[in-house]
C-alpha cells in the first residue's frame, strides 16, 4: 500500500467536525464506535474521524458519512460507568475516505492524506491578518476562547493551521465547518471563514 494511504477504523461523529491540530474529547456510546476504538487501540492508535451528514441517524451507513475527515491519534480513553467511553483525540491530518472495507464489527476504511495547498504572497498575508484580527475580536466579545488558542495565533506561519484553529472554535453550523475542512487551499479556507 502507498505511504499516503492507510486502512483505519472509522469513528462516525455526530454534531462535530474535528480539524487537524485540535485535541478534542469525544463521548462514544454506539457498539460499532466502541469496537472501532478498540481496533485502533490494538494497532497504532490512529482512527479516521468522519462527520455524519445527519446526527439523528443512529446506525449510519456508508452514504451517511462525509468523505473528507481527519485522521486522529487516540491520546487517552476512559470507560465510564454507564458503558460509554470518553476518548481524547488529537487531529493529525486531513484525509479522504476512498472506500469502505468489509467488516462486521465496525467501519473499516481506506483513506489517503488530503493535503492543503499553501499559498504565499501579499494576498495570503492580508487574509491571515484579517482572519487573526476578526477572530481576536470575536474572542474578546464571546469570552469563550481559551487563552492558549489566542496565543497560537500570535505568529501564524501556517495559514492552513490558522484556518483549522479558527474554524474549530467558531460557532458556525456543522455543514459550514465541514465545507471548510473540505476546501483544497488555505486561501479558500480563510476566505470562507471571513
Amino acid at each position: 500500500m502507498e505511504d499516503n494511504k492507510k486502512i483505519l477504523p472509522l469513528l462516525p461523529l455526530r454534531d462535530i467536525v474535528v480539524f487537524p491540530h485540535m485535541v478534542v474529547p469525544l463521548f462514544i456510546g454506539r457498539d460499532k464506535s466502541i469496537a472501532a476504538l478498540d481496533a485502533a487501540l490494538s494497532q497504532d492508535r490512529l482512527i479516521f474521524l468522519g462527520a455524519q451528514r445527519d446526527a439523528s441517524t443512529n446506525d449510519p451507513e456508508e452514504d451517511d458519512i462525509y468523505r473528507i475527515g481527519t485522521v486522529a491519534h487516540i491520546v487517552q480513553i476512559l470507560k465510564l460507568p454507564d458503558g460509554t467511553v470518553k476518548v481524547l483525540v488529537d487531529g493529525r491530518f486531513r484525509a479522504r475516505l476512498l472506500h469502505f472495507l468489509p467488516n462486521d464489527r465496525y467501519f473499516q476504511v481506506s483513506v489517503e492524506e488530503f493535503p492543503i495547498e499553501q499559498f504565499e504572497g501579499a494576498t495570503t498575508e492580508a487574509l491571515v491578518r484579517n482572519v487573526v484580527a476578526s477572530f481576536e475580536n470575536y474572542a474578546k466579545l464571546s469570552k469563550k476562547i481559551p487563552s492558549e488558542v489566542l496565543m497560537q495565533l500570535g505568529s501564524p506561519d501556517n495559514p492552513a493551521k490558522l484556518a483549522d484553529t479558527v474554524a474549530a472554535h467558531l460557532p458556525i453550523k456543522l455543514l459550514d465547518k465541514q465545507e471548510i475542512l473540505e476546501l483544497p487551499t488555505s486561501r479558500e479556507q480563510m476566505e470562507k471563514i471571513l
